[in-house]
């Protein structure tokens, strides 16, 4: 999925899924949520390290 798909289905601007992906931010909970409902994952999925 392309980050424009994803800012899309996850109501997230893609400036924020830039700094996410490259650990420059720290993301609220309703942000992650927002991410696995798009991705299709469960939220924890997203953060396991």
């Amino acid at each position: 999925m392309s980050q424009e798909q994803l800012m899309l289905e996850a109501e997230v601007g893609k400036n924020q899924i830039g700094l996410i992906e490259r650990g420059e931010v720290n993301s609220t909970i309703s942000t992650v949520n927002a991410l696995a409902k798009a991705l299709e994952v469960e939220p924890f999925e997203l953060l396991k390290f």
